[in-house]
């Protein structure tokens, strides 16, 4: 009888140590996710502009 109250209360107490584990669930949002970039890319061409600098400089008549 001693046996039967100790596995009776093991199987008891398994059962709630399983009823009060924690989980986790993982749900994909309603929404889509959006990011917004706001980016402001500035270059500027100076070829030109040194190719002139280069002739004028190697230019003898200039000194």
């Amino acid at each position: 009888m001693k046996k039967l109250n100790i596995v009776l209360l093991s199987v008891l107490a398994s059962y709630l140590v399983m009823g009060c584990t924690p989980t986790v669930k993982i749900e994909p949002p309603d929404k889509p996710i959006v990011i917004n970039l706001n980016v402001k890319i500035e270059h500027e061409i100076r070829i030109k502009v040194d190719k002139a600098l280069d002739d004028l400089l190697t230019n003898d008549e200039l000194f």
